[in-house]
């Protein structure tokens, strides 16, 4: 397992490889998809107990980081 953001983790043999959050089978793509939905991050934390107010933060600080990444779209034929 490799930690990246601090809390953030990626091990191939959890959740198919996609980033959780301290090892847990909770992906950073299901806090963020709640938090887009409008969920408040108090009914996020009541959702899932084992989590604490700074694995949110952490989840929304590692998509602000790959967006300052640059993209190319190529075209497949």
């Amino acid at each position: 397992m490799e930690y990246i953001a601090d809390r953030i983790t990626i091990d191939e043999k959890l959740c198919n490889g996609k980033p959780t959050i301290r090892g847990k089978r909770i992906t950073v793509q299901t806090i963020l998809e709640f938090l887009g939905a409008g969920e408040t991050k108090e009914e996020i934390l009541n959702q899932y107990p084992s989590l604490v107010l700074e694995d949110i933060d952490a989840c929304i600080k590692f998509a602000s980081d790959l967006m300052n990444r640059n993209f190319t779209i190529k075209t497949v034929a």
